[in-house]
This record gives C-alpha cells, structure tokens and sequence, in this order.
C-alpha cells in the first residue's frame, strides 16, 4: 500500500498548479505564491513518502 504522505502529497502539488495558474491568469500574486508553496509543501510529502515507500519495500 503507498503511504498516505505520498497521496497527500500529489494532491497538494496538484492544488497547487491550480493555484498557480488561477493567479497567473488573474493577476494575483498572492495566490500564485500559495499555490508555488502548495506545490513545494507537495512535493515534499511525496518525497518523505517515498522513502517511507522505499523502506517498507513496496
């Protein structure tokens, strides 16, 4: 079973390109910056739940 930080992970990345791109389209700068940290907070619990993934041995 993939670890749930892994999951986790890929749904923060993906809030975070839908983020990104509201606010590229819209203009709004604060929005693009939480949707760049939601996508580097992402990728940092996928990664983390990777490892944890890799050392389970799945």
């Amino acid at each position: 079973m993939v670890d749930d930080k892994r999951v986790e992970g890929a749904a923060d990345k993906a809030k975070g390109s839908v983020k990104d791109a509201a606010g590229k389209l819209t203009g709004d700068e604060k929005l693009q910056a939480e949707g760049k940290a939601d996508k580097a907070e992402g990728k940092a619990k996928s990664t983390i739940g990777g490892i944890k993934d890799a050392l389970k041995g799945e």
